[in-house]
């Protein structure tokens, strides 16, 4: 990558990683906080808190995105940045639970992942862009694993106020290093009249949303599930469990980079993504049939990752190939928003096959999944690599 793509690729994935921070550092304590607020007893309140945020980012995407293609991305993600913060802010705040989800609704619409991932296809040729994708896949996955050590501590150190009030600082800064340390971007198209339906209708954009709504649903619906497996067949306590996901996240990205390499450098695209969709039938099997330990859960877990990893990079890079270069932003905005789709179905699907079938059927349901993913991956058609591309061509 050239000097200008290695600081593009490294400021917004830092980025991503301030404002996701803030959000993952709420989420193991949130439920003990709530206990301490006027209607915290109340559990439909406390999904509802937890759940706005997710609803109002699906709602928010494709409106961000079409946006940015008009107007340009770091006005909009300017915009959502201090959204939420304002958002932050106000749960800071917050005297009740009410005032909780208004903050959660505020920080959700704050929606900038699709102007993000846009503008990070703007400033990088086609033979780097999943390499790009991968550094802020990669801060997403790390960030989740520090806030489940650092989590708790912050709370004992300054409340859920003090959690709250730093997600809004670390979206401030977030602002401060999208103005000072990413290049500068393309120009945007204004009012240029943009076909949403060719967007929401092309066959090969539709199977990579799919596959999205998919893997997020799995991610969702086995992490109901897997921190009891970590407890009954582990032995390990809840506060022991990043000692588990840390050294599964960081080895996983070891193992990803040689996988992303191929796939950009030798053509190799098709090979490394039906493979990891293929691994992750093999983990939701492992899962159900050979998950009856620490070591084995361990296993699974990583390979899960090293999984997941990959196709976190490779989807969007792919969806910013195959769309219309004028419409990128609304693609990206469509992907994303099936993405929060298959999180809100995943959490809650996975929650109800648990409760009435036990979590052996959420493991079976996640390997159909992957199976008819298999199916829909093997049929797409993968972008020709263009390694004569220039970042202006391309844009």
């Amino acid at each position: 990558m050239s000097p200008e793509e290695r600081r593009a690729g490294a400021s917004l994935a830092s980025i991503f990683a301030l404002r996701m921070l803030g959000l993952f550092l709420i989420l193991p304590v949130f439920s003990v906080y709530a206990k301490t607020l006027p209607g915290g007893d109340n559990l439909a309140l406390v999904g509802l808190a937890l759940g706005a945020y997710g609803l109002t980012q699906a709602f928010f995407q494709i409106p961000y995105g079409i946006a940015s293609d008009l107007w340009g991305r770091k006005l909009v993600i300017v915009i959502g940045l201090v959204i939420f913060a304002v958002g932050s802010f106000v749960a800071a705040w917050a005297p009740d639970m009410h005032w909780i989800i208004v903050g959660r609704v505020l920080q959700g619409a704050g929606a900038i992942s699709a102007a993000v991932t846009a503008l990070a296809a703007d400033l990088t040729r086609e033979e780097h862009r999943t390499k790009v994708m991968a550094m802020i896949g990669s801060s997403i996955g790390l960030v989740f694993a520090l806030s489940l050590v650092g989590s708790p501590l912050l709370y004992g150190w300054i409340g859920m106020g003090g959690l709250f009030s730093l997600t809004g600082i670390l979206a401030l800064l977030a602002i401060v290093l999208l103005a000072k340390a990413v290049p500068s971007a393309p120009a945007p198209l204004g009012r240029k009249p943009l076909n949403l339906r060719q967007v929401l209708l092309d066959a090969d954009l539709l199977r990579l949303n799919l596959g999205i709504g998919m893997l997020h649903m799995v991610q969702m619906a086995m992490f109901v599930v897997l921190p009891h497996a970590l407890v009954n067949h582990g032995g390990l306590e809840a506060t022991a469990h990043w000692k588990v996901y840390l050294p599964a996240v960081l080895v996983s990205f070891a193992i990803m980079v040689p996988a992303i390499i191929a796939a950009e450098r030798k053509d190799k695209m098709r090979q490394i993504f039906c493979g990891a969709v293929a691994l992750l039938v093999v983990v939701q099997l492992g899962l159900l049939f050979f998950g009856q330990s620490l070591w084995t859960l361990a296993l699974w877990l990583l390979l899960f990752f090293v999984a997941f990893n990959i196709l976190e990079a490779t989807l969007p890079s792919l969806v910013s190939r195959t769309a219309p270069p004028a419409a990128k932003g609304a693609a990206l905005g469509v992907y994303n928003t099936t993405q929060a789709i298959g999180l809100f179905i995943g959490g809650a699907a996975g929650g109800y096959i648990a409760q009435h079938f036990g979590d052996n059927a959420v493991f079976a349901a996640g390997a159909g999944l992957m199976v008819l993913w298999l199916v829909v991956a093997i049929s797409m058609n993968f972008p020709q690599r263009r390694t004569a591309a220039s970042v202006g061509q391309t844009a």
